[in-house]
């Protein structure tokens, strides 16, 4: 690595609250609710100076990255690969629902995600590849730039296990709540890429 490496710094925001309130979305296409909003715009007060923001094209991330951006004066990327993994046959159950004809589901996808799929889901292997290699081709497309991503806490996660070499099976240590903001420096780009890890889960460092 060089001596004045490339910094790149990226935020990462999951979405707010989905209207519907707490339920398996993945790709089901709920927009924010009037709560949602509210924790959003709060998150990103006193924060700024993105360069480009990326979103995923579900609605409860792309509308108000596209609010933001607008506001911002920046440009805005919708990425596909930035999609939450899909839950199959969860798709829009309440884990309430689920607990009733399975109460031990749940307990083993947090303790398990690599191991276990939901019935018709996608696999973590296949959603952490395609999440993956588009943060990969966002930090090359961006090398220096402030970029804000909006995503998914299954996105945002798989993107911290990466960036920090935490295996997927731990995923669910890292807490990521509606609205949480993280800041990851990345220095130097491509395979010497170093990720430092600035905050995590606040709208403050």
């Amino acid at each position: 690595m060089s001596d004045t490496p490339i910094v790149t710094t990226v935020d990462l925001i999951r979405h707010g609250e989905p209207a519907g309130g707490i339920r398996f979305r993945g790709h089901t296409d709920d927009p924010l609710s009037a709560t949602g909003w509210a924790q959003m715009r709060a998150a990103v007060q006193g924060e700024g100076e993105w360069q480009v923001v990326v979103s995923s094209p579900l609605l409860r991330c792309a509308e108000f990255a596209a609010e933001l951006a607008a506001r911002a004066g920046v440009p805005l990327e919708t990425e596909a690969r930035f999609k939450e993994i899909a839950f199959g046959e969860w798709e829009g159950r309440t884990p309430e629902e689920l607990m009733q004809s399975d109460p031990d589901c749940l307990d083993r996808l947090w303790r398990d995600p690599a191991g276990y799929t939901p019935p018709g889901g996608e696999g973590l292997e296949a959603f952490a590849a395609r999440v993956t290699a588009s943060w990969n081709d966002t930090l090359a497309r961006h090398a220096g730039k402030k970029i804000l991503l909006v995503g998914h806490g299954g996105v945002n996660r798989v993107i911290l296990c990466h960036a920090l070499q935490i295996p997927l099976r731990n995923m669910f240590r890292l807490d990521v709540p509606f609205a949480a903001l993280s800041r990851l420096r990345v220095l130097g780009s491509g395979s010497e890429a170093l990720p430092q890890l600035l905050f995590h889960g606040s709208s403050q460092p």
